[in-house]
């Protein structure tokens, strides 16, 4: 345990090498932290912080580490990390804010290198505010560098300066160099982004010969692109001060004119840099903004009392007061109009009150409401006395309790977790208390919460580095009952393949194994499947490269004429279904042709079949439209199929499934670029326990474990590629279901489940767990339109053959379960989604060690 500008962190594994290549480990890079906290955070405070990690180091240029993206806030970060909720039209992201020392350091142990942020910072209401800086990418084509980089600069500084506009170099620790212009906050981030695409082309046809401001990689050799789509609302940047995951530790480093007009530029490494700030050098220090006036949370507060009539303590502007060095709690008796009791936990530099009309329940069986309330200063946490008549609130206020708290969990405007450790004469009798608030908007105000005593309660003293322990899981979401953050998914559509009663042929699909794809229609190459393995089935022989199974849809994807088609693993063209992803377009090559996974991610940050299901249903072009902006999708791209024409050199495309699965990957990651939506993850560069560990860190399903000398078998399964999971995942036809009773009473209580044994059905069990209200209802009238009147399955236990609606075995689904028997029955299964990117046929008996009986 560390103490960080009074915060309390702990640290691990200081020796950890993060920087194979210069030997730099994780206490070297908590120092540059430490080092460079006074000028990085002023860059940072209040953007939502985007983080890349590389838990297991970034490995070298040859050989590149595993790097996982971190949107939301991670469920394992201390409860004092400042955040914000970022709030979309169906879900809210929860964002780190870097606005102290104690932030940087705690990314430094958890090895999030990399910290990317938006132009704009929240404002006071907690939104997005207009952007106050635009930013210009200058970056190198293949052919062009740092020198070419240096002249974009100049050029560009001679526009702003004819604009009245100052800009701030920033070479970005990567190829090329960043300018940053500030703003004054009056223009939204589509007149800034307009502004910045008009300059762009302006320089282009200007210096036509240096300069594009097209992002198509055909069009950049020789040049430096001005990438000024950074200026998006939904747009981040490498944040000045910023590591940068490369092979060796270098920066993203504020720099002076000069230094840019210097012929012999370079990028800065960290040590560099930190020798540069501890000689008082910050070019880019009129860029900072730490006080954040728009982000005082205090201003409801003060506009709602007089200093001079209350005794209420009334902090003057802006209201920046010391957090304290363990969070702090007070429950006051209010005896107002009604009385009532104020709830305050420290949190952000402020207390987030609630008012509890009854007080907090000392009874784990009763919930009570809160009403969320205005934010109130540090220094509230002591006031008792009399407010005044005719005062906001008046009426007498007296502590009810109060002491230090725990906070295990944070979910801007939607949970928290708390345990409070009042005094020994305190309200709460002196005992450790957990609670849980939980937003009740349905209780029909947005300000409702609820509050609940805990179940499973801390035993003294469970404060962190007193020697206690606290007594069961205290997960806070089962012991509430109430899980408010689980979204409604909705079922996808009908697959179109076509599956007779018993016939279970896969259909026919062109296999363009060795020819050249021409991009005339959209018969891509089939997907190689992998078969499902353990660690035992890996030959110690042969060379293994591990990739983390994304858990969602596998689509074949080509480019053509400057458009992408798109395939699932079925044959079915998707292309129509998920338009974002035509950025590929943009990042390839012509004739190109990839093998991937669309996924969709949720608010943690991650792969969600769920959630991508609400994509996966749709086929009108509205909704479609209307679905991109609420559940955007990415495609994580792991093998070439073939590479794509070079019209600059004139070279004809080449298939590439005879080449080995190393060469492959080299193709890859020289043939597209990383996109909004467009990912190429590297492979997992340890062994398959460490692999396996990182999956599990990252809520994924497990690996794919590749020989990297294996060649690509179009449409056909290969031992080659081993499905490892962390997970038991079992694809499944639907044969039936049994009608619900008690609340399930009218729709269905459980499905009746089966899967293809080479031609034959074998019955695996029934799961009637997983599925929300909706999901029952959908699930209903898809079923509904597939009856028959006998059993496709033979050998179905009596027991379970009862009151059972037979249908046909058409419809694909998924199920997690614990483990399977010997006789091949799921156990624990748990409804995941339907699967319309399989037919049938393609549902094979993934668990080891069943016997099937004759």
């Amino acid at each position: 345990m560390v103490e960080v500008a009074g915060r309390r962190l702990k640290v691990s594994n200081l020796d950890k090498v993060l920087y194979p290549e210069t030997g730099t480990t994780k206490a070297d890079v908590l120092e540059y932290l430490a080092g460079v906290a006074h000028v990085l955070i002023p860059q940072a405070a209040w953007r939502p912080a985007t983080r890349k990690r590389w838990v297991n180091g970034v490995g070298t240029a040859e050989k590149p580490g595993q790097v996982f993206f971190r949107k939301n806030l991670e469920d394992s970060a201390p409860g004092w990390v400042p955040r914000q909720a970022l709030t979309h039209k169906d879900h809210v992201n929860h964002y780190p804010l870097v606005n102290e020392p104690a932030v940087l350091a705690w990314f430094g142990q958890v090895a999030a290198l990399e910290i990317h942020v938006p132009q704009w910072r929240f404002g006071s209401d907690g939104k997005p505010a207009n952007p106050d800086r635009l930013v210009l990418d200058l970056d190198p084509g293949e052919g062009a560098g740092l020198p070419e980089c240096a002249e974009t600069a100049q050029l560009c500084r001679e526009l702003l300066s004819g604009m009245d506009l100052e800009a701030f170099p920033v070479t970005s620790g990567s190829k090329g160099i960043h300018l940053y212009v500030p703003l004054d906050g009056s223009h939204s981030a589509a007149d800034v982004s307009q502004v910045a695409h008009e300059l762009a082309m302006s320089l282009e046809a200007d210096h036509p010969d240096l300069v594009v401001s097209d992002m198509k990689k055909t069009l950049r050799t020789g040049k430096v692109l001005v990438d000024w789509s950074q200026n998006s609302e939904s747009k981040t940047t490498i944040c000045p001060y910023s590591l940068r995951g490369r092979s060796r530790p270098t920066v993203a480093a504020p720099r002076t004119w000069d230094e840019i007009a210097d012929p012999e530029l370079r990028q800065l490494d960290y040590r560099e840099v930190l020798a540069r700030v501890k000689d008082g050098l910050d070019p880019a220090g009129a860029l900072g903004w730490l006080e954040a006036a728009n982000a005082d949370r205090l201003e409801k507060y003060r506009s709602m009392r007089d200093a001079g009539k209350t005794p209420e303590p009334v902090p003057a502007e802006p209201a920046r007061e010391t957090q304290s060095a363990e969070p702090r709690f007070v429950i006051q008796e209010h005896h107002a109009s009604r009385l009532h009791w104020d709830f305050r936990l420290e949190h952000s530099g402020v207390l987030v009150s609630w008012a509890v009309p009854k007080g907090p329940p000392l009874d784990s069986g009763e919930n009570r409401l809160a009403v969320m309330t205005e934010d109130h200063p540090l220094s509230y946490g002591s006031f008792e006395g009399t407010i005044p008549k005719g005062q906001y609130g008046a009426g007498v206020v007296t502590i009810w309790d109060t002491g230090t708290c725990v906070l295990e969990k944070w979910r801007e405007g939607r949970e928290v977790i708390a345990v409070l450790h009042g005094r020994p004469d305190g309200g709460l009798g002196g005992v450790p208390r957990r609670y849980a608030l939980i937003s009740a908007p349905g209780m029909g105000d947005a300000k409702n919460w609820l509050i609940h005593l805990m179940k499973e309660q801390p035993e003294p003293d469970s404060r962190p580095g007193r020697g206690g322990k606290v007594a069961g899981p205290g997960s806070g979401i089962a012991e509430t009952g109430v899980d408010h953050v689980k979204a409604t998914t909705h079922t996808s559509g009908t697959s179109t393949s076509r599956t007779g009663e018993t016939a279970l042929a896969r259909p026919s699909r062109k296999k363009a194994a060795a020819t050249i794809w021409d991009g005339t229609s959209a018969e891509l190459p089939a997907a190689m499947l992998a078969t499902a393995g353990t660690r035992k089935d890996l030959d110690p022989e042969k060379s293994w490269s591990h990739e983390m199974k994304w858990d969602g849809m596998r689509a074949i994807a080509g480019v053509v004429g400057g458009k992408v088609l798109l395939a699932s693993r079925n044959g079915n063209d998707v292309t129509a279904q998920y338009p974002e992803l035509q950025e590929l377009a943009a990042l390839a090559a012509d004739g190109s042709v990839f093998d991937g996974e669309i996924v969709a991610l949720n608010a943690a940050g991650r792969p969600d079949f769920g959630l991508l299901q609400t994509r996966m249903k749709l086929t009108a072009k509205r909704d479609i439209e209307k679905a991109v902006g609420k559940v955007p999708v990415q495609l994580m791209l792991f093998d070439a199929l073939q590479r794509g024409a070079d019209s600059g050199a004139g070279a004809a495309a080449q298939t590439l499934h005879q080449e080995p699965y190393s060469k492959r990957r080299e193709a890859l990651f020289a043939g597209v670029a990383e996109g909004q939506h467009i990912h190429v993850p590297p492979a997992h560069t340890g062994n398959l326990n460490e692999a396996l560990a990182t999956s599990r860190e990252l809520g994924l399903e497990g690996v794919v474990a590749k020989r990297t000398d294996g060649r690509y078998l179009p449409g056909k399964r290969s031992p080659g590629w081993l499905k490892i999971k962390d997970e038991h995942h079992q694809e499944v036809i639907v044969i039936g279901w049994r009608k619900g009773l008690g609340r399930r009473d009218g729709t269905l209580g459980s499905l009746l489940l089966a899967v293809n044994d080479g031609g034959r059905l074998r019955y695996v069990g029934r799961c009637g767990s997983g599925f929300s209200d909706s999901e029952l209802q959908d699930a209903a009238e898809r079923l509904g339109k597939i009856t028959r009147k006998t059993s496709p399955v033979q050998g179905i236990p009596a027991a379970e053959r009862r009151d059972v609606v037979w249908t046909t075995p058409k419809l694909v689904g998924e199920v997690s379960f614990t483990q399977a028997t010997k006789d091949g029955r799921l156990r624990h299964p748990i409804w995941r989604g339907w699967r319309p990117d399989k037919s049938a046929a393609d549902v094979q008996w993934e668990a080891a060690d069943v016997q099937w009986d004759a």
